[in-house]
């Protein structure tokens, strides 16, 4: 069931939650709101993959393990990646805003490629 809401939560988060933000509301409010709302989903991403980490350990050692890998790199995802995105944006860095995000993006991605198949995991 972790597993599930990790995975949901993440697809949700990046494909729906996002995107739906800057199409209805002005870009400052948009972007105001997305830095307030990512450091919540980072650590609901951590809470989530540990404790179904901790459910899968007796039954998928492997799934444990993957969904572990989730939580540890998401933990300097949120510590150092993100912080270093909202300065390059504040300081109008816009390449190196591109390229911390695009790696922030391609994180979000492995993740929920890792959830995905964890759960399949289960599924099968």
């Amino acid at each position: 069931m972790f597993t599930a809401a990790l995975f949901g939560g993440m697809v949700l988060y990046s494909a729906g939650f996002a995107g739906f933000l800057f199409a209805v509301l002005p870009p400052d409010t948009a972007g105001a709101s997305i830095r307030r709302a990512f450091p919540v989903f980072y650590l609901l991403v951590i809470v989530t993959s540990l404790l179904a980490a901790i459910f899968v350990w007796s039954s998928d050692i492997w799934s444990a393990v993957w969904l572990g890998v989730i939580a540890i790199s998401t933990l300097p995802t949120r510590q150092v990646l993100m912080p270093a995105i909202n300065q390059a944006s504040d300081s109008g860095n816009k390449t190196r805003f591109g390229v911390l995000h695009g790696f922030s993006v391609l994180i979000t991605l492995a993740h929920i490629v890792i959830s995905g198949w964890v759960l399949i995991r289960f599924v099968s």
